[in-house]
């Protein structure tokens, strides 16, 4: 036959057989079975030799990292099969490229012959192998064309809130009725309420973990494991203990997931293709939410305050015993920094909370270059916020001509507004409504010819630009439409949720966050009658600003009169009653203090060394991390470490900077001897420890002045010379030359 080249050669074949799991288990001719069978009579009679069989069963064809063809893979390159037979090409795969790249490069290069039956592909036919990448092709359009249609088929199920997972997430149960339902899981949904009442409580996740691994309470991979749930033992296999240990990671998880409020979410992660098998994540807010498809563990009101929380990162920070209740929420009116909490009393307070004052993080990390303290006593603070609090609680419970007045006047600019809006949106689809019948009429009258095709292109591009700055518009008058109607139906919601703390009488993390978004400080005003004034604002949940508070700061402590200071004499402003020092004196003192402390420290180690070294010729007690040691008994113990490691090269950087004048030779001495064979560099700054080198080199600013040897370089290099003139000057000095020359 024309185009074939045959063979009497005996083949070691490798069967391939595949089954992805979207071709189905009910199809006969396409099972694993059945392409054994057919591909086994085949090698049986054409004589050959079936080495190995080689089985994918539920792996995609558009994907070529499956375990037993990457197996087949290591074989070919091992040469222990030289002939690969599939029932088809589909078999091999479905990837045109990747295909492509097996037949016409990696077969070849290795000399393997490949043979699809079905398709009568055979490597050693050349004119069949020409209609082989179109058959890839193919392949691939079917690949594609099945992936779109499952894709669809999930997405219109989860568009009707049908769950779709494997495994029920944690806290829920499959419907028994409908798999496609989700039902609350007793045995753990107490578990889940628990971590969105520490959340909501203001606590971080590294406390609710902390707290919920003290229950020893199974880790949620652990209780699927138990459950049923296959993949998940690996993770335990080796500890145990493991099964309880919950990580950050896991409880973030359930904290963000939007199915504990009722609603189903999906798409977090998409592929950009089909053959992409890249899955970025999506940031939480770019997930497709489907709401109320199944009863929530916590309340869509309680999930999106925990958002909130997890998003503005408030937690706890703790100033000794000091509960930071405002954490995240209270921030500076002028530079909008957080507030932080610090220590305001020399003296103590019965109560904590009086010895602690918030000023502003920006001040407190560059001065008042960036900004001022605004600083605010943390009693001040938490009576205005629990009076407000009560003052609205009061009103909603018992002042209904109150509460309408503030519906009003929060509203009143917004629903003028809104009409504004509303006429505006009108006049806008009406405006897109005539641009439809304008560009109607306009093709009409293209396709009659009354107009040319230049005047149509110019004509449509105008209509179409003003189409899209007309819809660009009508999105921002919706959306602002839509925050008035949210911030009307915020009003009635506050009023609601604020009756239930009527007669509040001290304030928590929980409340805070349950009420107020933030609270901005003012920096303290002083008045012409010498008061001191401090505006706060508040801004609640769902209705945003009210009305601002002015409050009188608290003054904790009466200044004490000034001091001179003990060491320089300079006035100052102590800070207590026992201070004897200004503040740059108080920190040389203590710098001084320190430094004796720890001369002493190391004198009397060393003593001890002395004594431990004498009961034993030949011990030297070194100490933890070399403590009894003077700083050249390290060094000559470093030098001993380099030379005993026997290295080819070695650096001595400043080797001899502790010795005194006796050990120095010493060292140099034992340098000449050990260095033999090595190439040794030395980095110093007296000349008598590189002057036998065998090259020096001369640097000053990083540049090359001169190299060579000591001789050389004293003939050559002035600066060197002038280096060895000054050195012999100075180790013949004394002091009588001083008196000399005074």
């Amino acid at each position: 036959m024309a185009g074939i080249r045959t063979e009497n050669k005996i083949y070691e074949v490798g069967i391939y057989c595949r089954l992805s799991k979207d071709d189905g288990t009910d199809n006969e001719s396409a099972s694993i079975a059945t392409q054994k069978s057919i591909l086994t009579d085949y090698v049986k009679k054409q004589g050959w030799h079936l080495a190995k069989t080689y089985v994918d069963d539920g792996y995609s064809g558009t994907n070529f990292q499956r375990p037993s063809f990457q197996n087949m893979i290591k074989d070919i390159e091992n040469g222990q099969i030289n002939c690969v037979i599939t029932k088809d090409l589909s078999r091999l795969g479905r990837n045109y490229l990747d295909c492509g790249l097996y037949l016409e490069v990696f077969f070849p290069e290795h000399n393997v012959r490949y043979i699809a039956i079905n398709d009568g592909v055979d490597t050693l036919n050349k004119s069949a192998m020409d209609i082989t990448p179109f058959r890839n092709i193919l392949n691939e359009m079917y690949s594609a064309d099945v992936s779109v249609k499952i894709k669809s088929a999930y997405r219109a199920r989860f568009q009707q809130g049908k769950f779709m997972g494997t495994y029920a997430p944690y806290g829920y149960v499959k419907d028994p009725a409908d798999h496609n339902h989700l039902l609350i899981d007793d045995k753990v949904a107490h578990v889940v309420r628990e971590i969105f009442d520490l959340a909501l409580a203001g606590n971080g996740l590294g406390k609710i973990r902390k707290h919920i691994n003290s229950q020893h309470v199974l880790r949620p991979a652990a209780y699927a494991a138990e459950q049923g749930a296959t993949g998940y033992e690996r993770y335990f296999e080796d500890n145990e203990e493991n099964r309880y240990i919950w990580s950050e990671n896991s409880l973030r998880n359930i904290l963000r997931s939007p199915i504990y409020a009722g609603n189903l979410a999906g798409y977090k992660r998409i592929a950009a293709n089909m053959k992409s098998k890249k899955r970025p994540s999506k940031l939480p807010e770019e997930w497709e939410v489907i709401p109320n498809t199944h009863e929530g563990i916590v309340t869509q009101e309680e999930f999106d305050t925990v958002q909130q929380l997890m998003t503005s990162r408030r937690r706890e920070k703790n100033k000794g015993d000091f509960e930071n209740i405002f954490a995240g929420v209270i921030k500076c009116a002028d530079c909008g920094y957080a507030l932080r909490a610090m220590s305001a009393n020399r003296r103590k307070r019965p109560d904590i909370i009086d010895c602690v004052q918030y000023t502003c993080n920006n001040y407190g990390r560059y001065g008042n270059v960036m900004c001022t303290a605004h600083a605010i006593e943390a009693r001040d603070l938490f009576n205005a916020v629990l009076d407000d609090i009560n003052r609205f609680a009061d009103m909603a419970v018992n002042d209904e001509r109150a509460v309408r007045a503030i519906e009003k006047r929060l509203t009143e600019t917004d629903q003028s507004k809104a009409k504004t809006m509303e006429k505006e949106r009108k006049k806008l689809n009406k405006r897109l409504a005539e641009l439809d019948r304008l560009f109607s009429s306009l093709y009409e009258d293209k396709v009659m010819e009354r107009i040319t095709e230049r005047n149509f292109e110019m004509m449509s591009g105008k209509y179409q630009k003003e189409q899209l700055e007309i819809e660009a518009r009508l999105k921002e008058v919706t959306e602002t439409l839509n925050e008035s109607y949210e911030k009307s139906q915020g009003i009635r919601d506050f009023l609601s949720l604020i009756r239930n703390y009527q007669g509040l009488k001290e304030l928590d993390a929980t409340v805070v966050n349950a009420l107020i978004d933030k609270i901005l400080v003012s920096e303290r005003e002083k008045s012409a009658d010498g008061t001191v004034k401090q505006e706060i604002k508040i801004y609640y949940k769902f209705i945003g600003f009210v009305g601002e508070l002015h409050i009188t700061p608290t003054k904790r402590w009466t200044a004490l009169p000034a001091k001179h200071c003990m060491v320089c004499g300079v006035e100052y402003v102590p800070g207590s009653a026992i201070s004897k020092y200004c503040p740059i004196c108080a920190k040389k003192v203590q710098r001084e203090k320190s430094n004796e402390s720890r001369r002493r420290s190391r004198t009397r180690d060393r003593q001890v060394c002395i004594e431990l070294s004498a009961k034993n010729d030949r011990l030297t007690v070194i100490g933890e991390k070399d403590a009894y040691l003077s700083g050249g008994e390290r060094q000559r113990v470093a030098i001993a470490r380099v030379f005993l490691r026997n290295t080819p090269i070695v650096v001595l950087d400043e080797a001899t900077a502790y010795a005194d004048a006796g050990n120095e030779a010493k060292i140099q001495a034992a340098f000449a001897r050990l260095a033999k064979d090595k190439t040794v560099l030395i980095i110093a700054h007296r000349l008598k420890t590189v002057e036998k080198a065998d090259k020096i080199l001369v640097m000053k600013n990083g540049a090359l002045q001169g190299q060579g040897s000591h001789a050389a370089l004293l003939k050559s290099c002035p600066m060197y010379r002038d280096m060895v003139d000054a050195n012999e000057r100075r180790s013949r000095w004394t002091i009588k030359d001083r008196e000399a020359a005074l």
